[in-house]
């Protein structure tokens, strides 16, 4: 029991990036087929809100009467940025890359996240203690891993085989690495990291979970619906056509954007933003993995080379933030928060 207890927080973040993999997959196939971009964002925010309402009512309505003018501000912004903004710059940055490929490059969130969470004193590093080299290294790390898994791509390992959609390969090879594509897929790791420093606000202040996620779902739900009709008034997008688009937005509203993000808010309050987002390169790992074994690419050195550099600098990362905080080196916002 101790052994879990030490260790629930990894485990939760890794089933939690399975998860957000297998969505990832199952989106690239919806896209493929048609499927309108800001419509899966709406629909999977409308079903992850209509899922969680009922435990929030049950174990949390008490913390309702706890919402202040400045929190519902936050966690609108909260949902605009981390959910509906990011949610739709990664599916615009999928429509231009593969599904390895945006996974690879959400590797960046740690080291944005880091980046973003010095200023605001969220997190200290002092470089006289091993745990501060060690943090610095591991952010180090998984920005090398993540840069050879993006351009160096080696010998194939895997062949794909014969079943392998022609015309899939054909729009990979000639939009996959397109200037657009990374440019969303930076944008929308940006927007990730943002979630991650806003969350760790409104965590502190707000420590309920299942009710701070639906209020975030249902303000990212309003936020795509708006977004939709501005973007397409063509009410026949919205017709889910198929048991793969219902399949899609059903799992990725019910266990990724539901169950998911009331993980991920736990975690950060937890054990703060950097340690959760440092586990999105398994992200990566996972899609890589249902690409070869469900969709029949090929795989390659770099991409295995890649990836294992990127676990071992998340893995240095990690021991430095579990030293760190043991000495109490870690800072959060206190003084800042309490003032609003």
């Amino acid at each position: 029991m101790k052994y879990i207890e030490r260790w629930k927080q990894v485990i939760a973040m890794a089933t939690v990036n399975f998860v957000l993999a297998t969505v990832n997959i199952l989106f690239k196939m919806a896209l493929e087929r048609g499927m309108s971009h800001m419509i899966i964002v709406a629909y999977r925010q409308i079903i992850s809100t209509v899922f969680l309402i009922p435990f929030a009512y049950l174990w949390e309505r008490e913390s309702w009467n706890k919402l202040t003018p400045w929190l519902i501000v936050q966690m609108f912004l909260c949902a605009l940025i981390g959910l509906t903004l990011c949610q739709y710059l990664f599916l615009l940055g999928l429509k231009y890359t593969s599904t390895t490929f945006m996974c690879a490059f959400i590797n960046v969130v740690p080291v944005i996240t880091f980046i973003m969470a010095l200023p605001f004193g969220m997190e200290k590093v002092n470089m006289k203690r091993k745990s501060g080299r060690a943090t610095v290294l591991g952010i180090l790390t998984c920005l090398g891993g993540t840069l050879i898994l993006i351009l160096y791509k080696g010998m194939p390992l895997i062949m794909r085989n014969s079943w392998s959609h022609p015309q899939h390969q054909h729009n990979i090879k000639a939009a996959g690495w397109s200037i657009i594509g990374s440019l969303y897929l930076f944008a929308g790791s940006v927007s990730w990291s943002s979630w991650f420093l806003i969350q760790t606000r409104i965590g502190h202040k707000y420590p309920y979970q299942y009710s701070s996620t639906v209020t975030m779902s249902l303000f990212s739900a309003v936020q795509s619906i708006v977004l939709c009709f501005i973007v397409d008034r063509n009410i026949s997008t919205w017709a889910l056509k198929g048991k793969l688009e219902i399949l899609s937005v059903l799992y990725a509203g019910i266990i990724a954007s539901g169950l998911c993000y009331v993980v991920m808010s736990w975690c950060v309050k937890q054990k703060g933003p950097v340690f959760t987002s440092a586990f999105s390169p398994l992200v990566q790992i996972f899609a890589a993995a249902f690409e070869v074994s469900l969709l029949h690419q090929e795989i390659y050195l770099g991409s295995i080379l890649g990836s294992i550099i990127v676990i071992v600098g998340m893995y240095v990362l990690l021991w430095g933030k579990s030293n760190n905080d043991e000495t109490g080196k870690q800072i959060v916002p206190t003084e800042m928060d309490e003032t609003r």
